[in-house]
């Protein structure tokens, strides 16, 4: 049932609501991690700056609006709770148009990753599954204060620079690169929870169990914030392993900066969650780049 009640009489959707409808804001995470891949593939990314360009306009507006639009259509009911004002429990989207759009921007999906070559045409197709799967029934992965955001963080973090550095290499990429992105996807676990704060209220009336419902704000964000700190541990030590003191030295740096605003954090998560976001993250996915160009060196 969609929830559509400011505007009642309207048909056709509001351009500005379609904008909102695939937010913008989300996707700088998977263009940023689709760098991070093509800088650690170590190859020249001005002579292939073409290739370099449709893969971050597939994983970021393409990719990832299509599955914020697939989210809010999935998630109407919930959003008519927490936040009605968004286009689709507002009418600004009216009918069956959201999901329309998603099914729209699915196809073409499809279709640029097939221009991509096949290793980012199956990084496509899984990214599909994957939107799909975290916020359709009956699979609904969002539902799990787990899974949810597990399957978000390989999307945004993971998969990204998995794709960045295949589809310049032509091939699968590096063990050490293949290793980078899953640590850094673990972590991201941790930014998509501190990401349900936000929907508290509506996610317990529907259903959604996510880590703040079921296990409240404060063990949630000391859970968040145990699971970021740990990925990067794990990738300075990985560093250092691969004899890179450097760049361990510079993520240590930017981790030890996060603990410090994790300490902001845990004084009142549920009001910190977004400052944190903006702080902690950012340097999250500075650490990220670093990391890219150290295996960039190794190449």
């Amino acid at each position: 049932m969609t929830v559509s009640t400011a505007y009642p009489d309207r048909t056709l959707p509001e351009p500005r609501a379609m904008l909102r409808l695939i937010k913008p804001i989300t996707w700088f995470p998977p263009v940023w991690a689709f760098l991070c891949g093509a800088v650690s593939s170590g190859i020249p990314m001005l002579e292939n700056w073409a290739l370099v360009l449709l893969g971050m306009v597939l994983a970021g507006p393409i990719v990832c609006g299509m599955s914020q639009a697939a989210n809010d259509w999935c998630d109407r009911h919930v959003d008519a709770v927490n936040e009605p004002d968004r286009p689709i429990p507002s009418g600004r989207i009216p009918g069956r148009w959201g999901l329309w759009i998603a099914l729209a921007m699915t196809a073409l999906s499809l279709a640029v990753g097939w221009l991509l070559g096949p290793w980012g045409f199956a990084a496509t197709v899984v990214g599909v599954i994957a939107a799909w799967a975290y916020s359709a029934e009956p699979v609904r992965l969002k539902r799990s204060g787990w899974w949810g955001p597990g399957l978000v963080g390989l999307s945004y973090e993971g998969l990204p620079w998995f794709t960045g550095a295949a589809v310049l290499l032509g091939t699968a990429p590096r063990f050490e690169v293949v290793v980078m992105a899953v640590l850094y996807a673990l972590g991201a676990h941790g930014i998509m929870t501190l990401n349900d704060f936000k929907a508290l209220e509506g996610d317990r009336q529907h259903g959604v169990r996510s880590l703040p419902v079921v296990l409240g704000p404060e063990v949630a964000a000391k859970i968040a914030c145990t699971v970021m700190g740990l990925a990067q541990a794990l990738v300075i030590a990985f560093l250092l392993v691969l004899v890179q003191p450097w760049h361990a030295l510079a993520v240590t740096v930017l981790l030890v900066a996060q603990i410090a605003a994790m300490r902001v954090l845990f004084r009142d998560p549920k009001g910190k969650a977004p400052w944190y976001n903006g702080t902690g993250v950012v340097l999250y996915v500075a650490g990220m780049m670093v990391t890219a160009f150290a295996l960039r060196g190794l190449a």
